[in-house]
């Protein structure tokens, strides 16, 4: 976590673009099936872990993982970075609602805060141009973007360059948390992997179904992985864009 806030402090002060991909199970999994979320995912400039799963399969495999870095923490630590440094934050995503209130809330927690700007993600694809033009003259050092996958990825595949903002990082459904819209997992439940149960219970009809098909392949796909790795003696890994 210390090196990724760092990383991304070093981005904004130098007006260098950096952005973050966080990877969990489900993101992992739907890369098998969609090369173009993987080219997406790979060609982004930092991969970060955000998933139990693959930090416990990851370290059975031998491969040296630090820690998990949760996307609504970071989002936490870099919008109180934000607030020290007076560096501008952008919200791009969810519903005009969902943003303003996430908004609102984050500036009871920091006071000094200045948002470049909110914007909802319902936009059609002809507006993106429009969308792309807001931020790019808002000035923000740094854009959160809570759309679904893959949604922003080809977002950002076709833009990132024309944003002109330093640290770009999808937040998936933390503007939900931020809104008090959803409430996260006790500590237990998180420090044990369990998030994902935790979210079942609360929405079941819309979560269950996508947490067992993706588990169920990821399970399968570390069952082979370790297969391989007993035979094959070492796991090969290009680790110039992860960290974590």
């Amino acid at each position: 976590m210390a090196e990724t806030v760092e990383l991304a402090h070093e981005a904004m002060r130098g007006r260098k673009r950096l952005q973050h991909v966080a990877l969990n199970v489900a993101k992992l999994v739907n890369m098998r099936r969609d090369p173009v979320l993987a080219a997406d995912i790979i060609s982004s400039d930092l991969v970060g872990i955000d998933g139990m799963g693959i930090v416990w399969g990851a370290r059975c495999l031998g491969l040296p993982v630090k820690e998990r870095v949760t996307g609504i923490d970071l989002l936490t630590q870099l919008l109180a970075l934000s607030a020290d440094r007076s560096f501008k934050p952008y919200f791009l995503g969810g519903t005009r609602e969902i943003v303003q209130r996430s908004a609102d809330r984050v500036l009871q927690k920091f006071p000094k805060i200045c948002f470049a700007g909110l914007r909802d993600g319902y936009f059609k694809p002809e507006e993106e141009p429009e969308v792309v033009r807001q931020i790019r003259q808002s000035g923000a050092d740094c854009l959160f973007i809570g759309m679904p996958t893959p949604r922003k990825e080809r977002f950002l595949a076709s833009h990132r360059d024309g944003l002109n903002v330093p640290f770009i990082m999808g937040v998936g459904g933390s503007f939900d948390i931020l809104a008090g819209e959803v409430r996260r997992a006790p500590t237990r439940m998180q420090a044990a992997g369990l998030e994902w149960l935790y979210r079942i219970y609360q929405e079941p009809r819309r979560m269950w179904w996508r947490y067992a098909r993706t588990n169920a392949v990821f399970a399968g796909l570390f069952v082979r992985a370790l297969a391989g790795s007993k035979i094959g003696g070492t796991v090969q890994i290009d680790a110039s864009r992860s960290i974590g």
